[in-house]
C-alpha cells in the first residue's frame, strides 16, 4: 500500500491537494481512501475540533491530546487493515508544532517512532499573512491558531522538524502546486524503496 502524508498549516491547500492526488490515483484503477484531520467519523475528532474552536491553554492541550488519538484511530482502523492501494493522512505528524515550544520536538520524535512514516511526505507551506487571508475566505470560525502571530509561530517550528519532508511552497496558484507535487509523486512512484 502506498502511504502519503500531506501536512501543513491551515490554509496551505493540504484537502484540496489531497484531493487532487486522490484523483490521480483512481484514474490509475487504484481504490484510494484519504483521513483528513480531526475527522468527524469518531468520538476524537469530534472533539479535538471542538477544542480548536474554543481559547485558552486547556482547549490548546485538549485538541493536541484528541488530535493525537484522531490520527491513532484512523492507523488503527486504515493503515494497520489496508483496504486500499493508496491512503492519504492529511494533518498527521506536524500537529505536534501546535504544542508549546518546550514540547515541539519531544512530540515530534515521539510521535514519529510511534507511527508510520513514509517517503511521500509532502509538507505544503506559504507566508502566514496569505495564511491569514485564505482562511478568512474559507470559514467565519476561526480556531485558536488561525492567527498571523500564530501562523508564524508554527510554521517556524513546523520547517524546523520537516527535515527529511518534501516541501512545498503553496503560495503559486493551485495548478502549479500540483505540478510540483506530481514531479515528485512521478519520482517516488518509479523509485524503489531503499
Amino acid at each position: 500500500m502506498r502511504f502519503i502524508i500531506v501536512d501543513g498549516l491551515d490554509g496551505v491547500g493540504k484537502d484540496t491537494h489531497a484531493q487532487l492526488i486522490k484523483q490521480r490515483y483512481e484514474t490509475k484503477g487504484e481504490k484510494v481512501i484519504i483521513r483528513s484531520h480531526p475527522e468527524s467519523d469518531n468520538f476524537y475528532g469530534r472533539t479535538a475540533k471542538k477544542a480548536l474552536l474554543g481559547q485558552g491553554k486547556i482547549n490548546q492541550l485538549k485538541a493536541s491530546l484528541f488530535y493525537a488519538m484522531d490520527v491513532l484511530y484512523s492507523i488503527r482502523h486504515y493503515y494497520r487493515k489496508p483496504t486500499s492501494d493508496t491512503l492519504i493522512m492529511v494533518r498527521y505528524l506536524m500537529g505536534t508544532a501546535y504544542l508549546p515550544k518546550r514540547l515541539t520536538r519531544t512530540g515530534y520524535h515521539f510521535f514519529e517512532k510511534l507511527v508510520p512514516t513514509s517517503r511521500y511526505m509532502l509538507f505544503l507551506d506559504a507566508k502566514p499573512e496569505e495564511l491569514v487571508q485564505r482562511v478568512k475566505q474559507r470559514s467565519s470560525e476561526t480556531e485558536m491558531f488561525e492567527t498571523q502571530d500564530a501562523f508564524l509561530k508554527v510554521r517556524s517550528k513546523a520547517l524546523n522538524l520537516a527535515k527529511g519532508w518534501h516541501i512545498i511552497n503553496t503560495s503559486q496558484s493551485v495548478e502549479q502546486t500540483y505540478y510540483e507535487i506530481e514531479k515528485i509523486l512521478d519520482r517516488l512512484d518509479t523509485t524503489p524503496a531503499a
